[in-house]
């Protein structure tokens, strides 16, 4: 379901231009050559990577000439949980004239590879990840705020998934007695369940877990570009600007029967500004269609909502109260 998220911040059209810095795209970037390059360190370490070496015994027979150490390609280099370079400086940029916070924020996302949550870059992390894009014109006096929307766009994603979870990590049944009165009447089945596994008359759900993410601003998800074709067919209706920045996040869902993980698709879109000068975001999040679970609970969670309304759901409600 697409949500609507204002925050008013300095220079955020230069945000909507360079998307999230600290995603790769259609691959990973590639490092500069410069002398202050940032450092970077495999993912895999000590004896398990293949760069390993054993040291020299001083006894023993003699050791065969060692091959020549091959170079370490940039994928190695990446996180595979975020597709990020396992180490971002928090040095001083060269020619960098403002002091930037080297704290990071820590965010309300829990991790599914460890205890505790999600870190965010700090704003030094956020300028040295945009420099080694290649973005050097990044106004330095607007790179706080860019990691304040970033991380608040990031939280209310981060809501959203919660909620879908909520919805159905119990099962698709479960979850069609929920979506069955539609959108409006959603959040107070949801605080109804709240309130009952509270009081303890409900077993508790467990909360999801962000296991991994990745940054694909290049590509298009099926449902934006079928939105995009649309949009050239009745302008008028459909017509709107392509999604500025898509990420996929793979969550841990814990079920009756066990934890299952389940990818989940967001579209960013830019909207028009408020009249007060506010910018206007529009986060498109919902279950990408890797199962047919995920297409029902899409399913269901829309058709819910239209049938409702179409029915006089609305009416009947009203009269009741």
């Amino acid at each position: 379901m697409r949500s609507r998220v204002l925050r008013r911040a300095m220079y955020l059209h230069h945000l909507l231009t360079l998307r999230c810095p600290m995603h790769t795209s259609n691959g990973p970037f590639q490092p500069q050559t410069s002398g202050d390059e940032i450092q970077t360190a495999c993912p895999v370490r000590s004896s398990d990577s293949p760069f390993f070496v054993p040291p020299k015994s001083a006894a023993g027979p003699p050791q065969a000439p060692a091959a020549p150490e091959k170079q370490q390609s940039t994928l190695s280099k990446l996180n595979p949980l975020n597709y990020m370079f396992a180490s971002i400086s928090q040095e001083r940029a060269p020619n960098q004239t403002l002091d930037l916070p080297v704290d990071r924020e820590l965010s309300t996302i829990p991790r599914g590879d460890s205890e505790g949550n999600w870190e965010y870059p700090s704003p030094q992390q956020m300028y040295n990840a945009m420099l080694r894009k290649g973005y050097t014109d990044t106004p330095q006096d607007a790179v706080e705020a860019m990691v304040a929307v970033h991380n608040f766009l990031n939280e209310g994603a981060w809501n959203e998934i919660v909620g879908w979870e909520r919805v159905f990590s119990r099962g698709l049944l479960n979850g069609w007695g929920k979506c069955r009165r539609g959108e409006e009447n959603l959040a107070m089945e949801l605080a109804k369940e709240e309130y009952s596994e509270q009081n303890g008359t409900a077993p508790a759900t467990p909360p999801p877990r962000l296991l991994r993410f990745q940054g694909r601003p290049q590509e298009l998800t099926p449902k934006a570009q079928i939105l995009q074709a649309l949009g050239r067919l009745y302008p008028a209706k459909f017509g709107t600007k392509p999604p500025f920045d898509r990420h996929d996040w793979y969550v841990m869902r814990e079920t009756p029967s066990g934890p299952k993980e389940v990818r989940y698709v967001i579209d960013y879109y830019s909207g028009p500004p408020e009249p007060t000068g506010e910018p206007v975001f529009y986060l498109d999040i919902r279950p990408a269609l890797d199962s047919p679970t995920a297409a029902v609970e899409r399913l269901m969670r829309w058709g819910g909502d239209v049938w409702w309304r179409a029915s006089g759901g609305d009416v009947r409600n009203q009269n009741q109260n």
